[in-house]
């Protein structure tokens, strides 16, 4: 009912929830569930992400035992004193079973009974073929032995099965000493015929066999099975996303909610937006969803609001980009556009891959935006999610109050701090005469039009138009020049003086203008510079100096 973090953090667990772990790589998602299983079994085992577990147990030990004979079957070499019950392939004396049910915050001996950890490996192994057993015989050892019990059950799980893959799971009934699970189109029963006939069983043994298929198919059916059926009040499932396509991991969340039944607690470690999205999509008033951050020896957790989230998803630009697979990463840089993300990450690489080992390419997801006034709504999103976040904008980003104010609120900081410099700058580069006046404007479009005789405008006239305008605005000829261009004197300190602020804050401007400022040399704007200059050594190449210097501060 509680978990509490070794930073001290406690989450309080419900009887019913569903708790969604995520974060970064080596984290601590994983270990929680581990340190979850080991305290279960002894409250004193050592766990270096969770500091203790409190454990809520309902009814006596005479309510134990009868729960106990319900379903686990009673070996008949038992001693009658102190018989042994088996069952999820476990076998525990009646002795153990009263003694461990009465220590506090923990289960000992009952924890396979109750707690069930499904690893990837044994999401693979559950498909296997198990031996069969008789009907009659209570105590299923393996989940295939409650679809051959239970018609639909199995029906059940075979049209969640067909809307992953295509195809149906039946099971085997007469395959002898094992059950094995079919895949395919489920055989039509005929008439004169049931599930035992000799000639449907040909029909069913031409189809291939489940424990043959590759692992994605595997793995898919193994935790619809162990989610399914089973006892354990308790289960923890890590990377459930292992081996699946993003649509199938998307299902696959909204199935383990939809499946996971009243009575039972699910803990998630996953590094994939598309399990969660599908947890998500079910409304659940059950799921919480905790992100996990380590810093250094110490692992801090935070309840993240469902609601929030589900509001932020519903954003288009949200809900179709790969923002939010930031809440998988230690930190986040967010662009205006992809071809500012392509060139500073591949520079970050070539920067780390050049240190020798002496600089560790760090956790860090770069993601656009879409332009400069989508940058607050971004990074509200992502810092309201737990996820650190800094921003790149180019210079011209001084060129108004919005965005730029609404970056700095977003980034958690007071507009009044920074104004007084902005508006600095600001009037200093108003007040400097663009290059062509109004009517030179007027006069340069009308010789570029001239040319054209083409029905479409061609390339070489759109580049000139636009080098036209840029010489219509001081604030274009800015962003082409960067911090040269502001005025010395009081401007120029104050410009500095807000650059080291904006870094400090997370905001980190393009000193040269714009991408394209750091090199200069190669033509182009967008994607067609980026994939220029991308040809160069970006370890070495003087000329990619500055931009080395830049991407290192994003770090």
């Amino acid at each position: 009912s509680e978990i509490v973090f070794s930073d001290g953090t406690t989450l309080s667990i419900k009887a019913q929830d569903v708790l969604v772990i995520v974060g970064p790589n080596n984290a601590g998602k994983s270990a929680t569930l581990r340190g979850i299983q080991v305290k279960l079994k002894s409250s004193s085992e050592p766990s270096h992400v969770l500091t203790s577990i409190v454990v809520t147990k309902e009814g006596d030990v005479i309510d134990l035992e009868k729960w106990v004979t319900q379903w686990t079957r009673r070996k008949p070499t038992s001693d009658a004193e102190n018989p042994q019950y088996a069952g999820l392939g476990a076998t525990i004396h009646q002795s153990v079973i009263r003694f461990d049910w009465q220590q506090k915050n923990s289960l000992g001996h009952l924890t396979r009974w109750m707690c069930h950890f499904l690893t990837a490996d044994e999401r693979l192994q559950i498909c296997n073929p198990p031996k069969t057993i008789s009907f009659s015989q209570e105590g299923q050892s393996h989940p295939i032995h409650y679809l051959q019990r239970d018609d639909s059950l199995e029906l059940n799980l075979s049209a969640k099965f067909h809307a992953a893959f295509g195809v149906d799971m039946i099971v085997h009934r007469n395959a002898g000493s094992t059950v094995p699970v079919h895949v395919g189109e489920r055989p039509a029963i005929e008439l004169g015929e049931d599930r035992v006939s000799f000639s449907y069983i040909k029909k069913l043994e031409q189809l291939p066999c489940l424990h043959e298929q590759g692992d994605g198919m595997r793995s898919f059916a193994g935790v619809l099975l162990a989610t399914s059926v089973g006892r354990e009040a308790i289960l923890l499932i890590d990377e459930p996303e292992a081996f699946l396509h993003p649509p199938q991991a998307r299902l696959l969340g909204e199935t383990l909610v939809e499946s996971k039944g009243d009575s039972r607690q699910l803990f998630i470690a996953t590094h994939s937006s598309d399990v969660l999205r599908g947890i998500l999509n079910t409304n659940s008033p059950d799921v919480k969803v905790a992100r996990i951050r380590r810093n250094g020896g110490v692992n801090s957790i935070k309840l993240l609001d469902n609601s929030r989230i589900k509001e932020l998803w519903g954003d288009p630009l949200l809900r179709y980009s790969n923002i939010f697979d930031g809440l998988f990463h230690e930190g986040v840089v967010v662009c205006e556009g992809d071809a500012d993300c392509r060139f500073y990450a591949a520079v970050l690489d070539a920067v780390c891959s050049a240190s020798g080992g002496s600089l560790k390419r760090p956790d860090m997801m770069f993601t656009h935006c879409g332009g400069k006034a989508r940058l607050p709504m971004v990074i509200r999103a992502l810092r309201e999610v737990d996820v650190p976040v800094c921003a790149v904008a180019d210079f011209d980003v001084f060129s108004d109050e919005e965005p730029l104010k609404s970056i700095i609120e977003a980034l958690g900081k007071k507009w009044a701090d920074f104004s007084k410099d902005w508006k600095t700058v600001k009037s200093a580069i108003d007040s400097k005469r663009p290059d062509l006046s109004t009517e030179d404007v007027k006069n340069e479009i009308a010789k570029i039009l001239k040319t054209v005789s083409s029905s479409s405008l061609p390339e070489a006239a759109r580049e000139d138009l636009r080098t036209v305008l840029r010489k219509s605005s001081a604030w274009s000829i800015a962003k082409l020049v960067g911090c040269p261009f502001v005025p010395s004197g009081d401007p120029t300190k104050a410009c500095e003086n807000l650059l080291q602020m904006f870094r400090e804050a997370g905001l980190h401007v393009v000193e040269v203008g714009e991408v394209e400022g750091f090199v200069r040399a190669e033509a182009g704007h967008g994607p067609k510079w980026v994939n220029a200059v991308l040809s160069r050594n970006l370890a070495i190449d003087p000329a990619l100096e500055t931009a080395r210097a830049f991407v290192k501060r994003l770090i």
